[in-house]
């Protein structure tokens, strides 16, 4: 281990560098090294040393690597780590990370729609129907998929012109982040690129959305079909819900269905529905391989499934001519990297050390269903990052591992052990007259919104006798962040009810994540909100309190 002064010589280019540190400051930092050189601030593990921020002057700023010993300077009042690659990297888009955040609540909205997809049912819009048939034949001629103008297509478009705006609209902005992953991967694969409309209609661009049936990720695949395309489930992992593996999955099974009907409408009808049931609309229809011939012999679902999807393009490509408004984001899934993992390690404890929240690494890892990143030999497991915050987690490696594995140690709860214990300590609740879903998680010390995603629901309705799966608070399972927003909101009682005050980056999905029980509908119901922006200081009800 490295005497006082040794460390001292070793970093003193690291802390000259610092413009606010004074030559008064370096003498009162070297002076608190030599007098404590008995009893160290330091402690090393594995190289890696530990520096508690309350031993450091205030104008001092120590960080970097040499010579594999890395310096984490601990802030004893925000219990994070300061650890730093570049100065110049910032943090994601708070605005464009609420959108991503707020897209997660849109699957529902787009799974009933085109579930429910009334394709004969006329909606006033003003689109000449004349302008839409020339703008449908210029689609038809740069795309494989057959977009021809009928009655049904033109009454699936008015109404989402009319009735689904705002989703096309996020649509718009959310697709800014995927797309780009999605378009490789198809070009790799020789499919179309127009079919990466498909992940909206599909997912809403959820990678963990769930279908009633159980389908999963962006491409909705069933257990059995995503095994079948080597997406591994697990009780730790989910490969249905990455972005990655799933999009390279769906493009080898549309390949297949197009090998089968040689037709792309009829290999979307078939990702649908299954090439059985496409097969028996053909034998019912007389023989007919044109989707719109046969289309009422295929089950209700898929017959408005092939209209949804050319609806969407058709929204996408002539976004502009219907005033469509997206919102420009800065940063797309490639502005993120991964790295493979060499250790076990928690959401949490990566959120700590790399200075990132909980929820990004949630948006960017959906495939980990209990926040925790597994290692297993044979097996490769990988983290996505923001590339600015990449560089602090390579370029400090070997020390956060080492730091993990002690603080795993010292809590007496190392992993696999954590999340087998986890396993052991889960319960199977059955759903009581009176339950809601608040009640229960206050019960068992968890969110919400936790039981929402170990469950697979889509709402916050329940019914009697429902079986719930939850990991009650000490499981090791869905631990809360440990860090605390710098701008903490405001929360009063006020006449018995709660009521939340609006601060700046605050949308309505992520005030419903801090109150159990409360949802986005909720919340537009009990304060008469329609549209989705929120100013500043604006006071919600967060009950029913008329």
């Amino acid at each position: 281990m490295l005497t006082p002064i040794q460390f001292l010589a070793r970093h003193f280019m690291i802390i000259k560098r610092n413009k606010h540190l004074t030559f008064f400051s370096i003498l009162v930092f070297a002076s608190s090294l030599v007098a404590q050189e008995k009893d160290s601030i330091s402690h090393t593990i594995n190289g890696a040393k530990t520096i508690e921020a309350k031993d450091i002057p205030l104008d001092t700023t120590v960080s970097g690597i040499n010579d594999n010993a890395l310096v984490l300077i601990k802030d004893g009042n925000k219990g994070a780590y300061n650890l730093q690659d570049n100065p110049k990297a910032a943090k994601f888009d708070s605005l464009w990370m609420k959108e991503l955040y707020e897209s997660y609540a849109l699957f529902d909205e787009m799974y009933e729609e085109v579930s429910g997809l009334e394709v004969e049912r006329p909606y006033e819009y003003d689109l000449p129907t004349d302008t839409l048939k020339m703008r449908l034949a210029r689609l038809n001629q740069k795309t494989p998929f057959n977009v021809i103008y009928n009655r049904s297509l033109e009454n699936v478009i008015k109404s989402f012109l009319t009735r689904k705006r705002d989703l096309m609209e996020r649509m718009l902005t959310v697709s800014q982040f995927y797309f780009p992953l999605f378009e490789q991967e198809l070009d790799n694969h020789d499919i179309p690129l127009e079919m990466k409309y498909l992940a909206i209609v599909e997912s809403a661009l959820n990678p963990k959305a769930r279908s009633r049936v159980g389908a999963t990720g962006l491409w909705q695949f069933m257990y059995g079909t995503g095994k079948e395309h080597g997406l591994d489930v697990t009780s730790y992992v989910d490969e249905r819900s990455d972005p990655i593996k799933s999009t390279k999955a769906a493009c080898e099974y549309l390949n297949r269905m197009y090998t089968v009907f040689d037709d792309w409408d009829l290999a979307l009808a078939a990702y649908n529905s299954g090439p059985g049931n496409v097969n028996k609309a053909i034998r019912r229809s007389g023989g007919y391989k044109n989707y719109w011939n046969l289309r009422r012999n295929l089950p209700r679902e898929t017959a408005g499934y092939v209209p949804a999807f050319l609806a969407t393009m058709y929204l996408f490509e002539y976004a502009d001519e219907h005033g469509l408004k997206r919102e420009k984001v800065e940063r797309p899934y490639f502005e993120t990297d991964t790295v493979h993992i060499k250790s076990l390690i928690t959401f949490d404890q990566i959120a700590e050390l790399v200075d990132i929240s909980v929820e990004e690494l949630t948006v960017l890892n959906p495939s980990y269903k209990l926040n925790v990143v597994p290692f297993v030999k044979g097996k490769n497991y990988y983290l996505r990052l923001p590339k600015d915050v990449m560089g602090k987690f390579v370029a400090n490696e070997a020390a956060i591992y080492a730091h993990v594995e002690k603080e795993l140690k010292s809590k007496e709860s190392p992993l696999p052990a954590l999340v087998k214990a986890a396993e052991k300590n889960r319960i199977r609740y059955r759903v009581r007259s009176g339950d809601f879903l608040g009640k229960i998680a206050e019960r068992y010390g968890v969110g919400v919104s936790q039981i929402k995603n170990w469950n697979g629901l889509r709402s916050n309705n329940l019914r009697i006798g429902q079986r719930l799966t939850i990991f009650p608070r000490g499981s090791g399972v869905g631990a809360s962040p440990k860090k605390t927003p710098k701008n903490k909101s405001s929360e009063v009682t006020v006449s018995g009810s709660k009521v939340h005050t609006v601060k700046s980056g605050d949308s309505l999905w992520i005030i419903s994540r801090k109150y159990p029980g409360v949802s986005v509908e909720n919340l537009r119901e009990w304060n008469g909100i329609s549209g989705k922006n929120l100013k500043p200081g604006t006071k919600l009800k967060l009950c029913d309190c008329s």
